[in-house]
């Protein structure tokens, strides 16, 4: 049995909510903390309330808790004030979202890292999701700026410095804040001061852009797994944020952790991963960025 409680994210997808659950309930988690959003209309209604129904099939020893929303209240403020929720009921969990499919590694490897890094506040959050397949390294896991949250864990300690509103953005964006974190990358600066500008203003409706502003303001690193842990099976036209098919992002499946875990001998970052998730996650074409440099001479 899982000793970690597991907060399982859902909305309007029972086929996919059954498929991750299946994987929740061979983990057996004792405790599970349901988070469902309302149905944006009538037609949503009934999927909503099936997709419910899916994480009522508890047949294993656990105590359940579950928060509903009556309301859509949408992506952004759902999941914050549904992990805002859980983090009362609970010090640390793993999150899963109804299309994040985990192999059963997944869960043994959040709870060994949240126990190994408890005390460790330089780390904030523990991905499941590694898209670099020729990556070679001597260790089982290694740090990351990047916060990646297709299949995550984290501690109340952490969540509750989550920036909702980005009340310093404005502020801090005249400053060469980014650039620092960027290691000096003039196209990284330029595409996080966009992104962040977009969820600033509310263009973007995402919870996760917050969080990952969040641990870069507060020096967070991530856990990132040598290996991938957790695929995204939500991609489609009814997904919130993955509509389109991606090169690298789509087409990942989930491998199976090794025991025992080789552990870093430091806690640092390793740049050359960085850099291939800033480019191959987050990452601007050149064209775009040659368009932005130009118009950036003109305007001097």
């Amino acid at each position: 049995m899982l000793h970690t409680p597991v907060i399982f994210l859902i909305f309007r997808r029972p086929d996919l909510t059954a498929q991750v659950f299946e994987q929740i309930r061979a983990a057996k988690p004792a405790k599970l903390l349901v988070v469902a959003d309302g149905p944006r209309n009538a037609q949503e209604a009934p999927l909503c309330e099936q997709a419910r129904k899916v994480t009522e099939q508890i047949d294993w020893e656990c105590e359940v808790l579950r928060n509903y929303s009556d309301i859509n209240l949408g992506c952004r403020d759902r999941v914050y004030s549904g992990l805002t929720w859980a983090f009362t009921q609970v010090e640390e969990a793993i999150i899963l979202e109804d299309d994040c499919l985990p192999d059963l590694t997944f869960f043994q490897f959040c709870e060994d890292m949240l126990v190994r890094y408890r005390e460790d506040t330089r780390v904030m959050s523990i991905a499941g999701t590694n898209i670099q397949g020729n990556l070679s390294l001597d260790f089982s896991y290694f740090f990351s700026r990047f916060a990646l949250m297709w299949g995550w864990a984290t501690w109340r300690r952490a969540w509750k410095l989550y920036d909702h509103r980005m009340l310093d953005w404005p502020s801090l964006r005249k400053t060469k804040w980014l650039y620092s974190v960027g290691v000096g990358k003039e196209i990284f600066q330029w595409r996080w001061n966009t992104i962040f500008d977009r969820v600033y203003s509310g263009e973007i409706n995402s919870w996760a852009y917050r969080w990952i502003y969040t641990c870069w303001r507060e020096h967070g690193l991530t856990i990132i797994p040598s290996i991938n842990l957790v695929k995204n099976i939500g991609y489609g036209n009814d997904a919130t944020h993955t509509t389109k098919d991606h090169p690298i992002l789509a087409k990942l499946i989930e491998e199976q952790m090794k025991w025992p875990l080789k552990h870093p001998n430091q806690v640092e970052i390793i740049y050359e991963a960085d850099e291939f998730i800033s480019k191959n996650w987050f990452g601007a074409s050149r064209l775009a960025y040659l368009k932005f440099f130009l118009k950036s001479m003109i305007r001097k």
